[in-house]
């Protein structure tokens, strides 16, 4: 990368961020965004260069994210389902396909999937339910194999990026066995119907409105080639499941400050050594929670999947995640009423930092994830709730 990726990025946020209150208030997606992130090349940050894309690694995303979401919040973080997308087909190298059993014609169908990204195609995930969250085993949505490729029915929601991307991940379980479940990349189009649902407190602009699937794909949209990969997916890769967040949320609370300075500033409250405080002790926090963010990308580059690693990943979500809402909160408070106002920065930065915590994993699940491996137990299985 990249640098490149970390410039455009940095170019970009400021026109995001000129264009955040009027998608915020109106609920609308922030289609312009996505153009200036396609004219960026930034859909190939994630597609290896020898398919035309950035190569970057997940370290060079993370900071990508977090200047993204200086801009906002709401683009950043479809972006990151993108990235999710490409990155986790990206990861899938010579040696681990040879464990996984995926043959050849699968990998040349991720790589077709990869150039297209990176020629401008972006992709959504659909993965959570309502009653299931992002539970893989919990689905409900069932897939069948049929003459005419595979058979897809159901419903997603919280669908980011619905009715805008080109195609959509689609997490099912097999009609023919339940314990089953596979991953799907359906191209936007008939079969698939958008219901607008969205309406939320905070990240209003991502469009994350349900999908309903009734759907025959061709057989070369089963991700991998063979049946039953989710789950297994879910565990060698966790960081594009959970930790991925992180980085946007990191940026989501280093735009708080910056917002809450440029008040603070304009109304010459800059004196009070109380104001002064918050923003120190913001400051700080946000810089520990970016570091954290940062380690755990780190060691998802030099050992994915390790024991050691996946911990980082957890640590990452949990504390980027707690941090932008207390960090907002505090320099909403130091800013005083008139930030409360809708259509002020703060106030929309405010509401969208609290989304942190409840996207999966949830700081409740990551605390709970990071107790058990403490206790030496083993956090993946131990407990009463499947995690996937």
């Amino acid at each position: 990368m990249t640098v490149q990726a970390l410039e455009a990025a940095r170019r970009l946020a400021p026109r995001f961020a000129a264009r955040a209150a009027e998608h915020d208030r109106d609920g609308s997606f922030p289609i312009e965004d996505f153009r200036d992130l396609r004219e960026a090349g930034l859909f190939g940050l994630m597609v290896p260069r020898a398919l035309g894309g950035m190569g970057a690694s997940f370290a060079e995303y993370a900071a990508v994210a977090t200047e993204l979401a200086r801009g906002n919040g709401a683009t950043a973080l479809v972006f990151n389902m993108h990235a999710s997308v490409t990155g986790a087909l990206g990861a899938v190298t010579e040696e681990l396909a040879e464990a996984l059993g995926v043959p050849d014609e699968a990998l040349a169908a991720r790589d077709r999937l990869l150039t297209a990204a990176a020629q401008g195609s972006w992709y959504a995930v659909a993965m959570s339910e309502r009653g299931a969250g992002a539970r893989l085993s919990q689905l409900t949505t069932a897939y069948q194999e049929t003459d005419e490729g595979w058979h897809l029915k159901g419903s997603k929601t919280f669908c980011s990026g619905a009715g805008h991307a080109d195609g959509y991940l689609v997490a099912a379980r097999s009609a023919a066995d339940q314990s089953v479940v596979s991953q799907f990349l359906v191209p936007a189009g008939d079969g698939l119907t958008v219901e607008p649902t969205w309406d939320s407190l905070g990240m209003r602009a991502t469009s994350s409105h349900d999908l309903h699937l009734d759907v025959t794909v061709p057989t070369d949209r089963l991700l991998g080639g063979v049946e039953g990969l989710a789950l297994v997916v879910a565990q060698l890769m966790p960081h594009w499941l959970v930790a991925s967040y992180a980085a946007v949320y990191v940026g989501v609370a280093r735009a708080a400050i910056d917002a809450a300075a440029e008040h603070l500033n304009a109304r010459n409250l800059a004196g009070l050594p109380a104001v002064r405080a918050r923003l120190g002790r913001a400051d700080a926090t946000t810089a520990a929670a970016q570091l954290v963010v940062a380690e755990a990308a780190r060691r998802v580059d030099d050992a994915p999947g390790d024991e050691e690693t996946n911990r980082w990943v957890w640590r990452a979500k949990l504390l980027a995640g707690t941090t932008a809402a207390e960090v907002a909160a505090s320099v909403l408070e130091a800013a005083g009423t008139s930030a409360t106002r809708r259509g002020h920065p703060l106030e929309r930065l405010y509401r969208d930092a609290r989304c942190g915590s409840l996207h999966p994993a949830t700081s409740d699940v990551c605390a709970d994830w990071l107790g058990i491996a403490a206790l030496g137990g083993d956090p993946d299985r131990d407990g009463l709730a499947p995690r996937w």
